[in-house]
C-alpha cells in the first residue's frame, strides 16, 4: 500500500509560486464565472466526461469517482447525471479533517473507505489550472495529492477554458500529472502527461 505524501511544505520555492498563483486563478474565477452559462457548460463537461469514460473502456456497473463542484468551480452535477444515467457508478469524496478524501457513492451517505478510489476506471479531479504536461494546480490543502496514488485510473482533470495553459506551472515531486483535461466548449484533451 501506498502511504499518502507528506503535506506539501510551503517554504519551498514551487510552494510559494503555487501559492500566488493560486490567489490570481481564484481571483480570475470570481471575475469570469459569473458571465459563463452555467447549463451550457455543464452540458459540454458532462458530454466529454462520457467520451471520457467510453474512451476508458468503463462498463455498465463499473466506478468512475467524480466530484460535486462549488459555485465557482466547473459544474459537475449534470456530469454525475450523465454518468449515472448511463448506469456507471460514481464515487464522490468526503473531506476528512486530514484533507485525506474518503469516498462515498453519489446519493448515498454510506462511507466507503479512503482506497474506494482503487475502484474507479477515470476519476475526474477538480483543478485550477493545467497545463500541457498534465501539471494540475489544486486547492492547496493536498487532498488529491493523498487520493490518486491509491488508484490506477484515468485522471481527468476538470477546469474552465481559460484554465487550460500554455505556460508550465509550478510542480512539486509529489505532484502527480493527470492524463487529460475537459474544459466547457473544449471538450476532452489528452496531455502528454507522464505516468508516475
Amino acid at each position: 500500500m501506498t502511504l499518502p505524501p507528506v503535506a506539501p511544505d510551503p517554504s519551498t520555492p514551487a510552494a510559494a509560486g503555487k501559492t500566488d498563483l493560486r490567489l490570481r486563478l481564484r481571483a480570475q474565477r470570481r471575475e469570469r464565472v459569473p458571465a459563463r452559462d452555467r447549463a451550457a457548460d455543464a452540458e459540454s463537461i458532462a458530454l466529454a466526461g462520457l467520451t471520457a469514460a467510453h474512451e476508458a473502456g468503463v462498463r455498465r456497473g463499473g466506478w468512475v469517482a467524480a466530484y460535486e463542484s462549488m459555485p465557482t468551480e466547473p459544474p459537475t452535477e449534470a456530469l454525475v447525471a450523465a454518468l449515472q444515467g448511463r448506469g456507471l457508478r460514481v464515487l464522490v469524496p468526503v473531506t476528512l479533517p486530514d484533507w485525506d478524501l474518503d469516498w462515498r457513492e453519489a446519493g448515498t451517505e454510506e462511507l466507503l473507505g479512503t482506497d474506494a478510489i482503487g475502484r474507479a476506471t477515470v476519476v475526474f479531479v477538480p483543478a485550477h489550472a493545467v497545463d500541457g504536461a498534465g501539471t494540475r494546480m489544486g486547492q492547496g490543502k493536498g487532498c488529491y495529492d493523498r487520493a490518486l496514488p491509491r488508484t490506477r485510473a484515468l485522471r481527468v482533470a476538470v477546469v474552465h477554458p481559460w484554465e487550460v495553459v500554455e505556460d508550465p506551472l509550478p510542480r512539486e515531486e509529489h505532484d502527480l500529472p493527470v492524463d487529460a483535461v475537459i474544459a466547457a466548449g473544449a471538450g476532452l484533451r489528452h496531455l502528454r502527461a507522464a505516468r508516475a
